[in-house]
């Protein structure tokens, strides 16, 4: 039997200090909690994840074109960047996978430089607000895409 494609979740800057970094904004989960929940919940649904971690604009872009050949799609938070990079926007449009974005709070909630996102108009959706459930609810809509 071939060995499906993973869900590549992407995770951008100062994601590794989750648990510790501003708690009341982002909660008490670790990036690694998080990952776990990924793979138990892909798991129970008969996939894998590649979860990675950047503080780098660069390795994100370079995941990204690596998700084109080698995931069924893309789950990314892309911290800061989302606000930022034209570039990280620029490579979600040039892939053919789905891409959907997650953030953990709801960033149209707070300041006001993060009301734009350079990654929600060329993904495929968006998740925002409901915390690290957000990655759950990513996994769940891309295992609904991979039924059809």
């Amino acid at each position: 039997m071939a060995q499906k494609k993973p869900i590549f979740i992407l995770n951008g800057p100062n994601l590794n200090l989750l648990g510790t970094r501003e708690p009341e904004q982002y909660g008490n989960h670790t990036l690694a909690d998080i990952e776990a929940e990924c793979r138990a919940l892909a798991d129970n649904k008969g996939m894998v994840v590649e979860f990675r971690q950047s503080n780098h604009e660069g390795e994100l872009v370079d995941w990204l074109h690596e998700a084109n050949d080698a995931a069924c799609a893309v789950i990314i938070n892309a911290g800061a960047l989302t606000h930022t990079s034209l570039a990280l926007g620029d490579a979600v449009r040039a892939i053919d996978v789905p891409v959907v974005e997650v953030h953990i709070s709801n960033v149209h909630a707070r300041e006001t430089v993060r009301h734009h996102s350079y990654i929600s108009a060329p993904a495929a959706g968006i998740i925002v607000g409901f915390g690290t459930m957000g990655y759950a609810l990513a996994i769940d809509a891309v295992a609904r895409w991979n039924e059809t």
